[in-house]
């Protein structure tokens, strides 16, 4: 694969992940599940254990389809007392990295992420690494798998992970 053709995938892969998290940002979470495949996962493991693995760890958050999509209603709701009214959120991307396709075809990105929230007089930082699977569509990309493994190893600071990473 020529140089061009790796600049361009970063860019496109970079758009996507800017246009995700400005869904994000606005609180636009209908539109953000609509990013996501009907078989993808997002993971939040434990800032203790950030390569956790879900089938014998515990997670903060391990959503299939169905989850991911009562988490964005009961987010959309005035159920979610310590989401309403929304916060301010900022999300911050950089250090964006893409891998060839695997045999099915996914690419796999990883990123640094700072994700800043305001509520109240409070200011909170979460600091760490996603991990994507990306699928390719008539529309640019679809995410098959989202992972936000936090850096921080104290969450007493930041109280909870209340907003989508």
């Amino acid at each position: 694969m020529s140089a061009t053709a790796v600049e361009v995938s970063r860019q496109h892969v970079e758009d996507f992940l800017y246009a995700e998290a400005a869904l994000l940002d606005t609180w636009s979470l209908d539109d953000w599940l609509l990013l996501f495949d009907e078989d993808a996962k997002y993971e939040v493991p434990c800032n203790d254990a950030p390569d956790g693995n879900p089938d014998t760890d515990l997670l903060l958050i391990d959503d299939d389809y169905a989850r991911l999509r009562a988490r964005v209603a009961r987010l959309n709701s005035r159920r979610a007392h310590r989401e309403y009214p929304h916060s301010r959120t900022n999300h911050q991307i950089f250090n964006v990295r893409v891998a060839d396709p695997d045999g099915d075809g996914e690419i796999g990105v990883t990123a640094s992420f700072t994700v800043w929230r305001f509520r109240g007089s409070k200011t909170s930082c979460y600091v760490g690494r996603y991990r994507y699977r990306l699928r390719r569509s008539d529309n640019g990309f679809r995410i098959a798998f989202r992972r936000a493994e936090l850096d921080m190893t104290d969450l007493r600071a930041v109280s909870d992970v209340a907003i989508v990473l």
